[in-house]
């Protein structure tokens, strides 16, 4: 009867070098009329005429749009988000990050027909909203523990801590300066305090498009000591809002840094210049302050990259890709980040000695490592993170369930399941870690989203079984962390004026790594919390997470399980 669904246009993108296939449209909106529609390709719009009489539905590419088979505008440069027509389909709509851009397709005509000089420019709008941020008010004093400072080797056998509002204020031994009056003092006498850890590969994956009050894993990644995440790829831009929540203390959660969507070979980067307008994206739009390159072309692309990285204060990063030589021209040309694990080992001395050299933050995620079983199965297997009861507590039961109690059964490098003990090769790629380490060079502990929370010390643990010492295994999880990212004058070490993120744990980590996961109090940002439940110490005593996971249960437990 004529209703049923109809093909009436099919549109592809440019072929990027490599790939057999086109681009595909991500998006195609008919215009009111039908005489047009808007294509979303990767990050660009376009805007083509619609064939009226097609026996199927007509392919058009809009990878040239001088020599399309039909007329086809490109309305964007830099990249788009959220296209969509005006009422009368006069004007189309984007944003970009903090931008509204509107393209009047009958001004930029007239300017056509006119064969004026000046192209046409849409009318962009930046919108600037302000929220207060989080900054508690009153002074703490943290008394009697063992500091562990990532200030170089320091080391204060019983030392306090006084934080005034969010920073520190004053530290040393015990009794060595003056407390003001109202400080609240809590007595941490035989605990260990070290800065917060610093997750510099968190694929946190919070909830897209329709925004959550409450981000679980953020909370999971909290009460497990992680106090500041970078996630190098998000593939959208709605992290950037959930950072703002964050920071204004709308959502409970660890510091959220964020590369924003990557910088992938689709772009095909023309020159200099046009690597100038690409990167303006994070730099005057996302205000990401980092990026990743995603293998964006051949080497003399990503140098343009680089270079229109350093001009605008970006601090990129890579990815592994399991091509060595990438790697190594990558280290070569400047790239401070290098994300995953190199793909051959070991390496030698010259390989050693040029990445140390170059001080590009290595961040190996060996829980996903390339060449042999990913280090999370051997946890998994050898472990029993279902009955972790602060995992159980942050985690939707289904999530945990479906990681804890039953791996797959594939014999690859992937999720799999239980391997032989000189099956894994974790170790022999962390000991290249030390060797980088002892050698001047920079690493970072990276989790990968893949166990929120208690997956960031499977990590550390994993890093620190190639012979790493626990000090020097403890640095990078804080200090060469915040540096990786480009924070350590803020945050990876206990010092005066630095942000008082820090963690008192039970045990000490430096007699053995596995008491990094002891932690009894975590503080973000002068607020102290109880790392069992995040209920907070100071200075809103008392105050429990907004949110509680609400997930319906089985009608009845498997046996032996306990319901959550």
């Amino acid at each position: 009867d004529g209703t049923d669904n109809k093909a009436h246009l099919k549109v592809n993108g440019p072929k990027p070098p490599g790939m057999e296939r086109p681009l595909s449209a991500n998006l195609i909106l008919m215009a009111p009329r039908g005489d047009q529609a808007l294509a979303w390709v990767y990050n660009d719009v376009y805007v083509l005429t619609v064939p009226q009489i097609s026996a199927e539905a007509p392919i058009i590419s809009v990878a040239n749009p001088d020599n399309a088979s039909f007329p086809v505008i490109k309305l964007s440069d830099i990249g788009s988000q959220f296209p969509a027509w005006g009422g009368d389909a006069s004007k189309v709509h984007w944003s970009i990050g903090n931008a509204h851009v509107v393209f009047d397709l009958s001004a930029a005509k007239a300017k056509d027909i006119a064969q004026d000089t000046i192209p046409y420019e849409p009318m962009e709008m930046q919108i600037a909203l302000s929220a207060k941020r989080d900054i508690p008010q009153g002074s703490m004093l943290l008394r009697g523990a063992k500091l562990i400072t990532m200030n170089g080797d320091e080391i204060i056998e019983k030392g306090d801590i006084l934080i005034e509002n969010n920073r520190i204020s004053a530290l040393g031994k015990k009794g060595s300066f003056k407390i003001p009056s109202g400080t609240k003092i809590v007595d941490v006498s035989g605990k260990v305090i070290l800065p917060g850890f610093v997750d510099t590969h968190a694929h946190l994956r919070p909830t897209f498009n329709i925004h959550k009050e409450a981000v679980w894993a953020y909370a999971a990644n909290l009460a497990f000591g992680v106090t500041t995440t970078r996630d190098p790829q998000t593939g959208t831009t709605d992290v950037l809002s959930y950072e703002d929540q964050v920071r204004a203390g709308n959502i409970l959660g660890p510091r959220i840094y964020s590369t924003g969507p990557g910088m992938f070979w689709q772009e095909q980067v023309k020159d200099l210049e046009d690597a100038r307008r690409i990167v303006s994206r994070y730099s005057r739009y996302y205000d990401t302050k980092t990026l990743k390159m995603y293998v964006a072309g051949n080497r003399q692309q990503r140098q343009w990259i680089l270079m229109a990285c350093k001009e605008q204060q970006i601090m990129p990063t890579t990815e592994g890709s399991l091509n060595f030589k990438q790697n190594l021209t990558q280290i070569i040309d400047g790239y401070p980040g290098h994300e995953h694990s190199f793909p051959v080992f070991p390496l030698y001395e010259d390989a050693k000695k040029l990445i140390a050299f170059s001080q590009t933050s290595y961040t190996p995620t060996l829980l996903v490592a390339y060449g042999g079983p990913w280090a999370e199965n051997y946890f998994y297997t050898r472990e029993n993170p279902h009955d972790n009861a602060k995992l159980a507590r942050f985690t939707p039961h289904d999530d945990l369930d479906a990681k804890t109690l039953r791996r797959g059964q594939g014999a690859g490098p992937g999720p799999g399941g239980w391997f032989h003990e000189i099956e894994h090769v974790f170790k022999k790629q962390a000991a290249f870690v030390k060797e980088l380490v002892e050698a001047g060079g920079k690493a970072g502990v990276g989790s990968h989203g893949q166990l929120q929370g208690l997956g960031y010390h499977w990590e550390l643990w994993a890093m620190q079984s190639g012979g790493l010492s626990t000090h020097d295994a403890l640095k990078v999880a804080t200090i060469q962390g915040a540096e990786a990212i480009g924070l350590e004058k803020d945050l990876g070490s206990l010092e005066i004026g630095k942000l008082a993120d820090l963690l008192v744990l039970d045990k000490d980590p430096l007699q053995n790594i596995r008491h990094s996961n002891a932690i009894k109090y975590v503080m973000i940002n002068g607020r102290l919390f109880d790392s069992d439940t995040l209920t907070e110490i100071y200075p809103d005593a008392g105050k429990r997470p907004a949110f509680e996971l609400k997930q319906d249960l089985p009608h009845e437990s498997l046996p032996g399980m306990k319901q959550k």
